[in-house]
């Protein structure tokens, strides 16, 4: 299997991304925001966390609009796998690819600990390594993590179960305890907790080793 790891200036988190799927046995080849095309034979796209172009504008704004962006999207659009991480969350919230917006927390202040997950569907590539209802631990870092939604669209998301994570206690006032969100046809992931921080004990869990594992074998599967 092979992971495309995009990088915009600012990002932070692609090479934890990148050791996340290398762990897991895939192929990573790393992206420019600047390229226009990805490499073939790309299975999955992983949009790292970080602070792209500052978050200057709104988080993630400018980097939606980045040379790659329409490459990204055209991806999604054929159904491929994308999984936005944080900062990866809010930019594809600004492509479209996912719904809703990543507003200031409502404390105002930016949050930097681990935090239990509820795992809300087990129909996701994604999520069905844990189960619906099983509790998982990642570690979440931002100040924009708010997930807001329109009341028309948080009950698509619940009718159509397209929730993938919720907080066990909400640290950010997100609608709903969203922690994460699917598209459509579930296999684009969008999450503001970083699975790629829990791989291995010494991250101080490996909760989020499955999710990268299920995502390694898609290629292998296909």
């Amino acid at each position: 299997m092979k992971a495309a790891i995009i990088t915009f200036p600012g990002s932070n988190c692609d090479r934890d991304l990148a050791m996340g799927f290398e762990k897991a046995g895939a192929e990573v080849v790393r992206v420019w925001h600047k390229d226009t095309e990805l490499p073939a034979g790309v299975d999955v796209i992983g949009v790292p966390g970080g602070f792209s172009y500052g978050d200057y504008l709104r988080c993630g704004a400018i980097a939606s609009r980045s040379p790659i962006g329409q490459a990204v999207s055209d991806f999604a659009a054929k159904g491929g796998y994308v999984i936005g991480i944080c900062n990866g969350f809010q930019i594809l919230t600004e492509m479209g690819l996912l719904p809703g917006a990543l507003m200031r927390n409502a404390s105002l202040k930016y949050i930097c600990r681990p935090v239990t997950l509820k795992v809300a569907t087990s129909d996701s590539a994604y999520t069905a390594p844990y189960g619906k209802g099983a509790e998982v631990v990642f570690p979440i870092a931002h100040h924009d993590g708010n997930f807001q939604i329109d009341a028309e669209g948080l009950k698509a998301l619940q009718g159509e179960d397209r929730v993938a994570f919720r907080y066990a206690e909400n640290p950010n006032g997100s609608v709903d305890d969203i922690a994460g969100v699917l598209s459509a046809n579930r296999r684009v992931l969008g999450m503001m907790p970083h699975p790629e921080r829990a791989i291995e004990d010494a991250q101080g869990g490996a909760d989020g080793a499955a999710l990268f594992r299920a995502l390694a074998a898609i290629g292998v599967e296909a």
